[in-house]
């Protein structure tokens, strides 16, 4: 813990650090809220540089960073699926999900499944993602980012509080802040902020186990990089057996929905693409942000690999082992800027979270009840309630502190409660035209009733513990769900099918390089796996195992050889795209015709 002289040099600097994004967010934003697109969507002016970088911090927040180093340091790195693969999801949402959000003009996920179901869909779905962001997600975020700061500063101590007592201080100021942010500047103050905050995150998510390794090894980088790699090299496997939180097989089944489900119809997360200036752009923000999501295991496992190694088994809870290792091993002339990046981490996912839920109950619940509101009334209303939301998570945040095996785990087991219904209503709803309503209502009460009943319920009423892991237990409910609707679909069809009629506001001429972007970032997915693996660097008895730089090899050579066919095809159908393509004007008279 640090004396009471840099205590308030860390809290000065941070504070420096913070108002001079605050001001930088005020200055790019000034007059750009006055109607609800510019709230709401930012204008639908947002480049993919921006895009990119919100999504970045959006995703990355303070609940990975103790979250993630905590399972690393108790484990391996299995929960590195979490991240890595959501290349996956990225690769559909830019090139399938994303032009038909956008070719209608959606301003919400809930607008879309209004258009393609009905209203009563559309108030479950909002239900839905209201319960798990006030029960789960805001929650999470919020006590993730008071674990770091207890860590950091003897808060009780300062304060002559106890520790719990400690942990409801640092939520409300911490959520006071970020309800600023997110209920008066709009879309726009949070991407903007959360790019610039982004720079920093990437800068402490470098330097971390940069100077962590260089503590390991007495000095010497690179005998801090041997000693975790050979001391257990268990430790950095990413294959994950039966026996850990995220067993291999699960890659391909559960996982790829819940990734689906975050990165292509969670709200907070798609807003940032659906304000995007045009198809282009979007797709550039949205592919970028699946390159970041590789450098996790770099800087938000590694660390906790390195706490493992200088502190031991036994720290509990074992979420403390990234803010331990950053009071050890971080100069006290960056931790003010450590300081202002942690929370600038925590508030963009708090805020984004809070700008989403104001979104879709302005626009989703209280619009379709009162069509005549103006725009300044809509605004109003969403600063309203998300400031009822903000409050409402204040007080249940720091009840996670009883989380038995760590913050991340207990997160993704309650995401599962809203993720997979919400996928299988989206992609069940896109992919046909006659199923009706009824479908999508019945499986989201299904799912809800039945996923409590095998994950917690029938252990805590029965006594019978179902040994399913999970995510399998995600691909198994989609399944069952996807067949529930297509059999309704089939006894009671709807009589008049489901057209998409395109009401586009920005262009949807599509990224020129997104196929052989996609092509590099899948590549690139494998071969991380490849080095995190027996074959690589989990191999044990030397660096890397014989077999490792043949595969890699066979990899690249796989990857050119689809690479060129992928993209001659891509190639020859964008300049026919182009060629096709008329002045808006004349698109807008044909319409109208």
């Amino acid at each position: 813990m640090m004396e009471m002289s840099n205590i308030w040099f860390t809290l000065l600097s941070c504070i420096f650090f913070m108002g001079l994004v605050g001001w930088i967010s005020y200055l790019k934003t000034k007059g750009d809220v006055s109607d609800s697109t510019g709230y709401f969507l930012a204008g639908r002016g947002l480049t993919g540089t921006f895009i990119a970088g919100s999504l970045l911090l959006t995703n990355l927040s303070a609940e990975q960073l103790i979250g993630l180093n905590g399972q690393a340091y108790r484990a391996n790195l299995s929960n590195m699926a979490w991240e890595v693969t959501a290349g996956f999801a990225v690769v559909i949402m830019a090139l399938y999900l994303l032009p038909k959000y956008l070719g209608g003009a959606f301003t919400t996920l809930p607008g879309f499944l209004s258009s393609r179901y009905d209203e009563g869909v559309r108030r479950l779905s909002v239900l839905l993602f209201m319960l798990g962001y006030i029960l789960v997600t805001v929650p999470s975020v919020l006590y993730s980012g008071a674990l770091a700061i207890l860590q950091l500063f003897d808060v009780p101590a300062m304060f002559n509080i106890s520790y719990e007592e400690s942990i409801w201080l640092i939520v409300w100021v911490v959520g006071i802040i970020g309800a600023v942010y997110a209920i008066f500047g709009g879309l726009k103050a949070v991407a903007v902020s959360d790019t610039i905050n982004g720079i920093g995150l990437l800068i402490i998510g470098v330097l971390v186990p940069v100077l962590g390794f260089i503590t390991l090894g007495d000095g010497s980088f690179a005998e801090g990089v041997k000693t975790v790699v050979k001391a257990n090299p268990e430790k950095l496997n990413a294959i994950g057996s039966s026996t850990d939180s995220v067993p291999f097989g699960t890659i391909f089944t559960g996982m790829i929905l819940a990734n689906l489900f975050y990165w292509g119809t969670n709200q907070y997360v798609i807003q940032r693409t659906l304000g995007a200036a045009s198809l282009a752009e979007g797709q550039k923000g949205v592919l970028y942000s699946g390159f970041f999501k590789l450098a996790i295991p770099f800087f938000m496992m590694v660390p906790g690999l390195i706490a493992y190694q200088l502190y031991g088994e036994g720290m509990n809870p074992v979420d403390l082992a990234y803010p331990a290792l950053v009071a050890d091993v971080l100069p006290l002339y960056m931790s003010g800027f450590f300081l202002a990046v942690l929370l600038g981490a925590v508030l963009s996912s708090f805020n984004s979270l809070l700008n989403s839920a104001a979104t879709m109950f302005a626009l989703d619940i209280y619009k379709p009840l009162k069509e005549s509101a103006t725009d300044q009334e809509l605004i109003r209303v969403s600063k309203i309630f998300g400031t009822i939301i903000a409050l409402v998570s204040f007080f249940i945040s720091p009840l996670l502190m009883n989380a038995p095996d760590g913050l991340w785990d207990l997160i993704r087991r309650f995401t599962g409660f809203f993720n997979i219904p919400i996928i299988t209503i989206v992609l069940v709803g896109l992919l046909s035209k006659r199923i009706p309503a009824l479908a999508a209502k019945v499986v989201i009460v299904f799912h809800v009733i039945t996923y409590y009943m095998l994950v917690w319920g029938l252990d805590q009423l029965f006594g019978f513990q179902v040994s399913i892991n999970f995510i399998y237990v995600y691909a198994i409910l989609f399944c069952v769900e996807v067949a529930i609707m297509m059999v309704i679909g089939k006894m009671k069809p709807m009589k008049v099918p489901y057209i998409f009629k395109s009401n586009a506001q920005v262009s949807l001429v599509p990224w020129k390089y997104s196929l052989l972007v996609t092509v590099v970032l899948l590549t690139l997915i494998v071969m991380t796996y490849v080095v995190f693996s027996p074959i690589g660097l989990a191999y044990g008895d030397e660096i890397v195992s014989p077999l490792f730089w043949p595969v890699m090899i066979l990899v690249t050579a796989v990857a050119v050889v689809l690479g060129i066919f992928s993209v001659k095809s891509w190639m020859k159908k964008y300049s026919s795209y182009l060629t096709n393509q008329q002045p808006e004007s004349e698109n807008k008279d044909k319409k109208l015709a």
